[in-house]
């Protein structure tokens, strides 16, 4: 199986992510994660990327598409994986279609999206902010991240249920209940 999480920032794509790690036994590949790890330890592509992330903005597609593609050909992911944070966009979608036919993989099989009231997701961020110390979630800056979602990563709902692989999924509610609602859809 290989699914993508859609959702803005704060919808629960991370969590309901290792959810579904532990109910498929594929990985899940983060480029948020992936992103914050080379920041905190300094690498160049953490430090190319850490004043982009603190102002709210997204990374460089370079960066992010070779993050992914190193990640992809990893034996681990060879029989199914899960995108958070990638695609972020139609070109993306059609790099990511690409990159999988280089790599010998087969397709995508489902975009799952989350969906999620722009207002609940500014209260999640500011709670996470608060219990995290997470730097990139100041209100400013989280209804910039949304703002940007909604503009650049909207269009893939259209591009993936062109392909019949979108699936919306109510995000309010229990883990446990969104768990189920997803794994219904998919």
């Amino acid at each position: 199986m290989r699914i993508i999480l859609l959702g803005a920032p704060g919808s629960g794509k991370g969590t309901q992510g290792e959810k579904l790690v532990a109910h498929f036994g594929i990985p899940k590949i983060s480029t948020g994660d992936a992103l914050r790890a080379a920041v905190k330890a300094g690498t160049e592509l953490g430090k190319q990327a850490k004043a982009t992330m603190d102002a709210g903005k997204l990374v460089a597609d370079e960066i992010v598409i070779g993050i992914v593609e190193q990640r992809l050909a990893q034996d681990d992911a060879k029989h199914g994986f899960i995108l958070d944070g990638f695609p972020r966009n139609t070109a993306q979608a059609e790099v990511l279609d690409a990159m999988l036919d280089r790599l010998g993989q087969p397709p995508m099989s489902r975009a799952v999206h989350l969906a999620v009231d722009d207002e609940e997701i500014v209260q999640r961020l500011l709670d996470r902010a608060q219990k995290e110390g997470r730097a990139d979630d100041k209100e400013d800056v989280i209804r910039h991240r949304i703002e940007v979602y909604n503009a650049e990563t909207m269009p893939l709902l259209k591009y993936y249920d062109d392909q019949h692989k979108l699936v919306n999924v109510d995000g309010i509610g229990s883990l446990e209940e969104i768990f189920a609602r997803i794994i219904d859809a998919l």
